[in-house]
Protein backbone atom coordinates (compact mmCIF):
# COMPACT_ATOMS: atom_id res chain seq x y z
CA UNK A 1 0.00 0.00 0.00
CA UNK A 2 1.28 3.49 -0.79
CA UNK A 3 0.20 7.07 -0.17
CA UNK A 4 -1.96 7.11 -3.29
CA UNK A 5 -3.89 4.07 -2.09
CA UNK A 6 -4.50 5.92 1.18
CA UNK A 7 -5.79 8.96 -0.69
CA UNK A 8 -8.16 6.79 -2.74
CA UNK A 9 -9.58 5.17 0.36
CA UNK A 10 -9.98 8.53 2.09
CA UNK A 11 -11.75 9.95 -0.94
CA UNK A 12 -14.22 7.06 -0.94
CA UNK A 13 -14.89 7.50 2.78
CA UNK A 14 -15.45 11.24 2.32
CA UNK A 15 -18.04 10.69 -0.41
CA UNK A 16 -19.64 7.52 0.86
CA UNK A 17 -22.96 9.20 1.69
CA UNK A 18 -23.10 10.31 -1.95
CA UNK A 19 -22.40 6.75 -3.07
CA UNK A 20 -25.22 5.40 -0.92
CA UNK A 21 -27.52 8.08 -2.36
CA UNK A 22 -26.51 7.09 -5.90
CA UNK A 23 -27.30 3.44 -5.16
CA UNK A 24 -30.63 4.44 -3.63
CA UNK A 25 -31.59 6.13 -6.90
CA UNK A 26 -30.56 3.03 -8.88
CA UNK A 27 -32.79 0.82 -6.73
CA UNK A 28 -35.80 3.16 -6.78
CA UNK A 29 -36.25 2.96 -10.57
CA UNK A 30 -37.85 -0.45 -11.34
CA UNK A 31 -36.19 -2.67 -13.93
CA UNK A 32 -38.27 -5.84 -13.79
CA UNK A 33 -37.27 -8.21 -16.58
CA UNK A 34 -39.70 -9.39 -17.83
CA UNK A 35 -41.13 -7.16 -19.15
CA UNK A 36 -37.72 -5.53 -19.66
CA UNK A 37 -38.72 -1.90 -20.19
CA UNK A 38 -35.52 -0.40 -18.80
CA UNK A 39 -34.87 2.77 -20.79
CA UNK A 40 -36.00 4.94 -17.86
CA UNK A 41 -33.40 3.43 -15.54
CA UNK A 42 -30.64 3.97 -18.08
CA UNK A 43 -31.68 7.59 -18.45
CA UNK A 44 -31.69 8.15 -14.69
CA UNK A 45 -28.27 6.55 -14.36
CA UNK A 46 -26.95 8.69 -17.22
CA UNK A 47 -28.30 11.87 -15.59
CA UNK A 48 -26.55 11.08 -12.31
CA UNK A 49 -23.30 10.18 -14.06
CA UNK A 50 -23.35 13.40 -16.06
CA UNK A 51 -23.98 15.39 -12.89
CA UNK A 52 -20.72 13.88 -11.60
CA UNK A 53 -18.88 15.19 -14.66
CA UNK A 54 -18.74 12.00 -16.71
CA UNK A 55 -19.53 11.88 -20.42
CA UNK A 56 -22.13 9.17 -21.08
CA UNK A 57 -22.85 7.37 -24.33
CA UNK A 58 -26.46 6.20 -24.58
CA UNK A 59 -26.50 3.23 -26.95
CA UNK A 60 -30.05 2.13 -27.74
CA UNK A 61 -30.44 -1.38 -29.15
CA UNK A 62 -32.71 -1.32 -32.25
CA UNK A 63 -36.35 -1.82 -31.29
CA UNK A 64 -36.85 -4.90 -33.45
CA UNK A 65 -33.89 -6.69 -31.90
CA UNK A 66 -35.24 -5.84 -28.46
CA UNK A 67 -38.73 -7.10 -29.36
CA UNK A 68 -37.33 -10.29 -30.88
CA UNK A 69 -35.79 -11.09 -27.50
CA UNK A 70 -39.09 -10.51 -25.70
CA UNK A 71 -38.10 -7.18 -24.13
CA UNK A 72 -39.64 -3.69 -24.35
CA UNK A 73 -36.73 -1.23 -24.43
CA UNK A 74 -33.01 -1.40 -23.91
CA UNK A 75 -30.40 1.34 -23.75
CA UNK A 76 -26.86 0.41 -22.75
CA UNK A 77 -24.50 3.00 -21.26
CA UNK A 78 -20.77 3.48 -21.69
CA UNK A 79 -18.63 5.96 -19.76
CA UNK A 80 -15.04 6.29 -21.01
CA UNK A 81 -12.43 8.09 -18.95
CA UNK A 82 -9.02 8.27 -20.57
CA UNK A 83 -6.10 8.93 -18.26
CA UNK A 84 -3.39 8.44 -20.90
CA UNK A 85 -1.90 5.89 -23.27
CA UNK A 86 -2.28 2.36 -21.96
CA UNK A 87 -4.71 -0.51 -21.52
CA UNK A 88 -8.49 -0.17 -21.51
CA UNK A 89 -10.20 -1.73 -18.50
CA UNK A 90 -13.98 -2.22 -18.62
CA UNK A 91 -16.17 -2.46 -15.51
CA UNK A 92 -19.55 -4.09 -16.27
CA UNK A 93 -22.69 -4.32 -14.17
CA UNK A 94 -26.28 -5.05 -15.17
CA UNK A 95 -29.33 -3.08 -14.09
CA UNK A 96 -32.11 -5.50 -15.07
CA UNK A 97 -33.63 -7.62 -12.30
CA UNK A 98 -36.16 -10.40 -11.84
CA UNK A 99 -39.59 -9.17 -10.63
CA UNK A 100 -39.85 -8.82 -6.84
CA UNK A 101 -42.37 -11.58 -6.14
CA UNK A 102 -44.17 -11.96 -2.79
CA UNK A 103 -43.06 -11.97 0.82
CA UNK A 104 -41.28 -8.62 1.16
CA UNK A 105 -41.19 -6.88 4.52
CA UNK A 106 -39.53 -3.81 2.98
CA UNK A 107 -40.77 -2.06 -0.18
CA UNK A 108 -38.90 -3.74 -3.06
CA UNK A 109 -38.19 -0.37 -4.68
CA UNK A 110 -37.98 1.70 -1.50
CA UNK A 111 -34.20 1.40 -0.97
CA UNK A 112 -34.79 1.51 2.78
CA UNK A 113 -31.71 1.45 5.02
CA UNK A 114 -32.14 -0.44 8.29
CA UNK A 115 -29.26 -1.39 10.62
CA UNK A 116 -26.65 -0.72 7.98
CA UNK A 117 -28.38 -2.67 5.20
CA UNK A 118 -30.15 -1.33 2.15
CA UNK A 119 -33.18 -3.35 1.03
CA UNK A 120 -34.54 -3.52 -2.49
CA UNK A 121 -34.77 -5.58 -5.63
CA UNK A 122 -31.42 -5.49 -7.41
CA UNK A 123 -29.54 -3.82 -4.56
CA UNK A 124 -27.11 -6.75 -4.42
CA UNK A 125 -27.48 -8.22 -7.93
CA UNK A 126 -26.26 -6.05 -9.42
CA UNK A 127 -27.19 -2.39 -9.04
CA UNK A 128 -24.72 -2.19 -6.16
CA UNK A 129 -21.87 -2.32 -8.63
CA UNK A 130 -23.23 0.62 -10.60
CA UNK A 131 -22.22 2.45 -7.42
CA UNK A 132 -19.02 0.47 -6.72
CA UNK A 133 -17.57 1.06 -10.16
CA UNK A 134 -18.77 4.65 -10.56
CA UNK A 135 -17.31 5.83 -7.26
CA UNK A 136 -14.09 3.83 -7.71
CA UNK A 137 -13.57 5.62 -11.04
CA UNK A 138 -14.55 8.95 -9.51
CA UNK A 139 -11.96 8.54 -6.73
CA UNK A 140 -9.32 7.64 -9.31
CA UNK A 141 -10.23 10.61 -11.50
CA UNK A 142 -10.21 13.00 -8.56
CA UNK A 143 -6.71 11.83 -7.66
CA UNK A 144 -5.55 13.88 -10.64
CA UNK A 145 -2.57 11.73 -11.61
CA UNK A 146 -1.46 11.08 -15.23
CA UNK A 147 -2.11 7.34 -15.25
CA UNK A 148 -1.60 5.06 -18.25
CA UNK A 149 -4.83 3.83 -19.79
CA UNK A 150 -8.61 4.16 -19.96
CA UNK A 151 -11.40 3.00 -17.67
CA UNK A 152 -14.81 2.27 -19.18
CA UNK A 153 -18.06 1.74 -17.30
CA UNK A 154 -20.45 -0.62 -19.11
CA UNK A 155 -23.94 -0.50 -17.63
CA UNK A 156 -26.23 -2.95 -19.42
CA UNK A 157 -29.78 -4.26 -19.12
CA UNK A 158 -30.36 -7.83 -20.27
CA UNK A 159 -28.29 -10.15 -18.07
CA UNK A 160 -31.50 -11.90 -16.99
CA UNK A 161 -32.10 -12.79 -20.66
CA UNK A 162 -28.53 -13.86 -21.32
CA UNK A 163 -26.61 -10.65 -22.02
CA UNK A 164 -26.62 -10.88 -25.82
CA UNK A 165 -28.11 -7.38 -26.11
CA UNK A 166 -25.91 -6.01 -23.34
CA UNK A 167 -22.19 -6.84 -23.38
CA UNK A 168 -22.71 -9.15 -26.34
CA UNK A 169 -24.19 -6.36 -28.44
CA UNK A 170 -21.66 -3.73 -27.35
CA UNK A 171 -18.78 -6.03 -28.30
CA UNK A 172 -20.32 -7.28 -31.55
CA UNK A 173 -21.15 -3.75 -32.72
CA UNK A 174 -17.61 -2.56 -32.05
CA UNK A 175 -18.62 -0.04 -29.39
CA UNK A 176 -15.88 -1.34 -27.12
CA UNK A 177 -12.81 -3.54 -27.17
CA UNK A 178 -11.24 -3.57 -23.71
CA UNK A 179 -7.98 -5.27 -22.81
CA UNK A 180 -9.24 -6.41 -19.40
CA UNK A 181 -12.64 -6.46 -17.73
CA UNK A 182 -14.21 -6.68 -14.31
CA UNK A 183 -17.78 -7.90 -13.86
CA UNK A 184 -20.24 -7.50 -11.01
CA UNK A 185 -19.56 -9.80 -8.09
CA UNK A 186 -19.32 -9.99 -4.31
CA UNK A 187 -16.67 -8.73 -1.89
CA UNK A 188 -15.41 -11.97 -0.36
CA UNK A 189 -14.40 -13.92 -3.47
CA UNK A 190 -12.94 -13.27 -6.89
CA UNK A 191 -14.78 -15.39 -9.43
CA UNK A 192 -12.63 -16.64 -12.30
CA UNK A 193 -14.96 -19.32 -13.74
CA UNK A 194 -18.64 -20.21 -13.80
CA UNK A 195 -21.12 -22.74 -15.13
CA UNK A 196 -22.75 -22.65 -18.51
CA UNK A 197 -26.52 -22.76 -18.89
CA UNK A 198 -28.81 -24.31 -21.49
CA UNK A 199 -32.51 -23.45 -21.35
CA UNK A 200 -35.05 -25.29 -23.50
CA UNK A 201 -38.80 -24.94 -23.98
CA UNK A 202 -40.51 -28.28 -24.55
CA UNK A 203 -44.05 -28.26 -25.99
CA UNK A 204 -46.07 -31.47 -25.88
CA UNK A 205 -49.02 -31.68 -28.29
CA UNK A 206 -51.93 -34.05 -27.65
CA UNK A 207 -55.61 -34.17 -28.63
CA UNK A 208 -58.34 -32.45 -26.58
CA UNK A 209 -61.32 -34.47 -25.36
CA UNK A 210 -64.17 -34.17 -22.86
CA UNK A 211 -63.10 -35.13 -19.36
CA UNK A 212 -66.04 -37.55 -19.23
CA UNK A 213 -64.44 -39.47 -22.13
CA UNK A 214 -60.69 -39.03 -21.67
CA UNK A 215 -59.96 -42.14 -23.70
CA UNK A 216 -61.04 -40.26 -26.85
CA UNK A 217 -58.18 -37.80 -26.54
CA UNK A 218 -54.42 -37.78 -26.07
CA UNK A 219 -53.36 -36.24 -22.75
CA UNK A 220 -50.54 -33.76 -23.34
CA UNK A 221 -50.04 -33.33 -19.59
CA UNK A 222 -49.49 -37.04 -19.09
CA UNK A 223 -46.96 -36.89 -21.90
CA UNK A 224 -45.20 -33.94 -20.29
CA UNK A 225 -45.08 -35.72 -16.94
CA UNK A 226 -43.50 -38.78 -18.55
CA UNK A 227 -40.79 -36.62 -20.10
CA UNK A 228 -40.17 -34.66 -16.89
CA UNK A 229 -39.80 -37.88 -14.91
CA UNK A 230 -37.08 -39.02 -17.29
CA UNK A 231 -35.30 -35.67 -17.12
CA UNK A 232 -35.43 -35.54 -13.33
CA UNK A 233 -34.29 -39.15 -13.26
CA UNK A 234 -30.96 -37.96 -14.66
CA UNK A 235 -30.25 -35.91 -11.54
CA UNK A 236 -28.60 -38.82 -9.74
CA UNK A 237 -26.13 -39.22 -12.57
CA UNK A 238 -25.39 -35.50 -12.62
CA UNK A 239 -24.67 -35.58 -8.88
CA UNK A 240 -21.92 -38.16 -9.47
CA UNK A 241 -20.14 -35.82 -11.90
CA UNK A 242 -17.92 -33.18 -10.29
CA UNK A 243 -16.12 -30.21 -11.80
CA UNK A 244 -12.43 -29.82 -11.13
CA UNK A 245 -13.03 -26.08 -10.64
CA UNK A 246 -13.37 -25.15 -6.97
CA UNK A 247 -16.75 -23.68 -6.10
CA UNK A 248 -18.73 -25.11 -9.02
CA UNK A 249 -19.83 -28.63 -8.08
CA UNK A 250 -22.00 -30.78 -10.35
CA UNK A 251 -24.34 -30.31 -13.33
CA UNK A 252 -28.00 -29.68 -12.47
CA UNK A 253 -31.39 -29.70 -14.18
CA UNK A 254 -34.57 -27.88 -13.13
CA UNK A 255 -38.04 -27.45 -14.58
CA UNK A 256 -38.85 -23.85 -13.74
CA UNK A 257 -42.12 -23.21 -15.55
CA UNK A 258 -45.04 -25.28 -16.84
CA UNK A 259 -48.33 -24.23 -18.44
CA UNK A 260 -51.07 -25.61 -20.64
CA UNK A 261 -54.55 -27.05 -20.85
CA UNK A 262 -57.89 -25.51 -21.81
CA UNK A 263 -60.21 -26.04 -18.84
CA UNK A 264 -60.70 -28.35 -15.88
CA UNK A 265 -63.14 -30.54 -17.80
CA UNK A 266 -60.98 -30.91 -20.92
CA UNK A 267 -58.13 -33.32 -21.59
CA UNK A 268 -55.10 -31.04 -22.16
CA UNK A 269 -54.21 -30.74 -25.84
CA UNK A 270 -51.01 -28.78 -25.27
CA UNK A 271 -48.57 -28.44 -22.37
CA UNK A 272 -45.24 -26.64 -22.41
CA UNK A 273 -42.48 -26.51 -19.85
CA UNK A 274 -39.13 -24.80 -19.60
CA UNK A 275 -36.00 -26.46 -18.30
CA UNK A 276 -32.70 -25.10 -17.08
CA UNK A 277 -29.61 -27.31 -17.44
CA UNK A 278 -26.47 -25.99 -15.74
CA UNK A 279 -23.26 -27.21 -17.37
CA UNK A 280 -19.92 -27.44 -15.61
CA UNK A 281 -16.94 -26.01 -17.54
CA UNK A 282 -15.74 -29.49 -18.51
CA UNK A 283 -18.97 -30.29 -20.42
CA UNK A 284 -19.48 -29.77 -24.15
CA UNK A 285 -22.64 -27.66 -24.66
CA UNK A 286 -23.37 -29.27 -28.05
CA UNK A 287 -23.20 -32.77 -26.58
CA UNK A 288 -25.37 -31.75 -23.62
CA UNK A 289 -28.09 -30.30 -25.84
CA UNK A 290 -28.02 -33.28 -28.21
CA UNK A 291 -28.38 -35.73 -25.32
CA UNK A 292 -31.27 -33.76 -23.80
CA UNK A 293 -33.17 -33.59 -27.07
CA UNK A 294 -32.71 -37.32 -27.60
CA UNK A 295 -33.92 -38.08 -24.07
CA UNK A 296 -37.00 -35.92 -24.56
CA UNK A 297 -37.93 -37.59 -27.84
CA UNK A 298 -37.36 -41.07 -26.43
CA UNK A 299 -39.50 -40.36 -23.34
CA UNK A 300 -42.51 -39.03 -25.27
CA UNK A 301 -45.44 -41.52 -25.09
CA UNK A 302 -47.12 -42.78 -28.25
CA UNK A 303 -49.65 -40.39 -29.74
CA UNK A 304 -48.07 -37.11 -28.63
CA UNK A 305 -45.89 -34.79 -30.68
CA UNK A 306 -43.02 -32.88 -29.11
CA UNK A 307 -41.37 -29.63 -30.18
CA UNK A 308 -38.18 -28.51 -28.44
CA UNK A 309 -36.90 -24.96 -28.77
CA UNK A 310 -33.70 -23.50 -27.40
CA UNK A 311 -34.24 -20.38 -25.30
CA UNK A 312 -30.69 -19.74 -24.13
CA UNK A 313 -27.21 -21.14 -24.50
CA UNK A 314 -24.75 -19.47 -22.15
CA UNK A 315 -21.31 -21.03 -22.31
CA UNK A 316 -19.17 -21.43 -19.22
CA UNK A 317 -16.72 -18.75 -18.17
CA UNK A 318 -13.18 -20.11 -18.33
CA UNK A 319 -10.11 -18.09 -17.32
CA UNK A 320 -8.15 -16.48 -20.15
CA UNK A 321 -4.42 -15.66 -20.02
CA UNK A 322 -4.10 -12.20 -18.52
CA UNK A 323 -6.75 -12.66 -15.83
CA UNK A 324 -3.95 -13.43 -13.35
CA UNK A 325 -3.03 -9.76 -13.08
CA UNK A 326 -6.62 -8.87 -12.17
CA UNK A 327 -6.70 -11.59 -9.53
CA UNK A 328 -3.38 -10.51 -8.05
CA UNK A 329 -4.24 -6.84 -7.53
CA UNK A 330 -7.76 -7.56 -6.30
CA UNK A 331 -6.58 -10.18 -3.82
CA UNK A 332 -3.86 -7.92 -2.48
CA UNK A 333 -6.12 -4.95 -1.87
CA UNK A 334 -9.09 -7.01 -0.68
CA UNK A 335 -6.91 -8.64 1.94
CA UNK A 336 -5.77 -5.20 3.13
CA UNK A 337 -9.24 -3.64 3.19
CA UNK A 338 -11.22 -6.63 4.47
CA UNK A 339 -8.51 -8.06 6.69
CA UNK A 340 -8.55 -11.65 5.45
CA UNK A 341 -7.40 -13.64 2.41
CA UNK A 342 -9.85 -13.53 -0.50
CA UNK A 343 -10.05 -16.66 -2.63
CA UNK A 344 -10.15 -16.90 -6.41
CA UNK A 345 -12.83 -19.46 -7.18
CA UNK A 346 -15.66 -20.60 -9.46
CA UNK A 347 -19.41 -20.27 -9.02
CA UNK A 348 -22.33 -22.45 -10.16
CA UNK A 349 -24.16 -19.40 -11.49
CA UNK A 350 -23.83 -18.06 -15.01
CA UNK A 351 -23.35 -14.41 -15.94
CA UNK A 352 -22.92 -12.21 -18.98
CA UNK A 353 -19.21 -11.97 -18.10
CA UNK A 354 -18.76 -15.00 -20.36
CA UNK A 355 -19.41 -12.74 -23.38
CA UNK A 356 -16.23 -10.78 -22.69
CA UNK A 357 -14.38 -14.08 -22.41
CA UNK A 358 -15.85 -15.28 -25.73
CA UNK A 359 -14.60 -12.03 -27.31
CA UNK A 360 -11.10 -12.75 -26.01
CA UNK A 361 -11.16 -10.30 -23.09
CA UNK A 362 -9.80 -11.64 -19.76
CA UNK A 363 -12.40 -11.00 -17.04
CA UNK A 364 -13.03 -11.80 -13.39
CA UNK A 365 -15.99 -10.96 -11.16
CA UNK A 366 -15.61 -8.74 -8.11
CA UNK A 367 -17.85 -6.16 -6.48
CA UNK A 368 -20.05 -5.37 -3.48
CA UNK A 369 -21.80 -8.12 -1.59
CA UNK A 370 -21.67 -10.87 1.05
CA UNK A 371 -19.96 -14.25 1.08
CA UNK A 372 -22.86 -16.06 -0.58
CA UNK A 373 -25.78 -15.11 -2.77
CA UNK A 374 -28.14 -16.62 -0.17
CA UNK A 375 -26.99 -14.08 2.45
CA UNK A 376 -28.11 -11.27 0.14
CA UNK A 377 -31.53 -12.85 -0.54
CA UNK A 378 -30.72 -12.26 -4.20
CA UNK A 379 -33.76 -12.97 -6.39
CA UNK A 380 -35.80 -13.56 -3.22
CA UNK A 381 -37.86 -11.32 -0.94
CA UNK A 382 -35.97 -8.71 1.07
CA UNK A 383 -32.86 -8.67 -1.10
CA UNK A 384 -30.32 -6.56 0.76
CA UNK A 385 -26.77 -5.25 0.84
CA UNK A 386 -24.59 -4.49 3.84
CA UNK A 387 -23.42 -0.97 3.07
CA UNK A 388 -20.00 -1.55 4.60
CA UNK A 389 -19.44 -4.20 1.94
CA UNK A 390 -20.17 -1.53 -0.66
CA UNK A 391 -17.61 0.78 0.95
CA UNK A 392 -14.96 -1.96 1.13
CA UNK A 393 -15.49 -3.16 -2.44
CA UNK A 394 -15.26 0.38 -3.79
CA UNK A 395 -11.90 0.86 -2.08
CA UNK A 396 -10.61 -2.45 -3.39
CA UNK A 397 -11.65 -1.71 -6.97
CA UNK A 398 -10.25 1.83 -6.91
CA UNK A 399 -6.85 0.69 -5.59
CA UNK A 400 -6.73 -2.22 -8.04
CA UNK A 401 -7.44 0.12 -10.96
CA UNK A 402 -4.68 2.43 -9.78
CA UNK A 403 -2.17 -0.41 -9.82
CA UNK A 404 -3.30 -1.60 -13.25
CA UNK A 405 -2.98 1.90 -14.72
CA UNK A 406 0.01 3.22 -12.77
CA UNK A 407 2.85 4.51 -14.94
CA UNK A 408 6.21 2.78 -14.48
CA UNK A 409 8.49 4.70 -12.13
Amino acid sequence: MNAFHDRLRQSIDARFDDEVGFLREMVRVPTDTPPGDNRAHAERAAELLEAMGFSVERLAVPAQQVADCGLKSLTNLIVRHRFGNGPTIALNSHGDVVPPGAGWTHPPYGAEVVDGRMYGRGVAVSKSDFATYTFALKALRDLGLPLAGTVELHFTYDEEYGGELGPGWLLAQGHTRPDLALGAGFSYAIVTAHNGCLQLEVTVHGVAAHAAMPETGVDALAGAIAIIEVLYGQREGYARTHSQVAGIGSPTINIGRIEGGINTNVVPDRVSFRLDRRMIPEEDPVAVETALRQAIEAAAPAGVRVDTRRLLLARALKPLPGHERLVEVLQRHAAEVIGEPIAATGTPLYTDARLYCEAGVPIVLYGAGPRTILEANAKRADENLVLEDLRKATKVVACALFDLLERPA
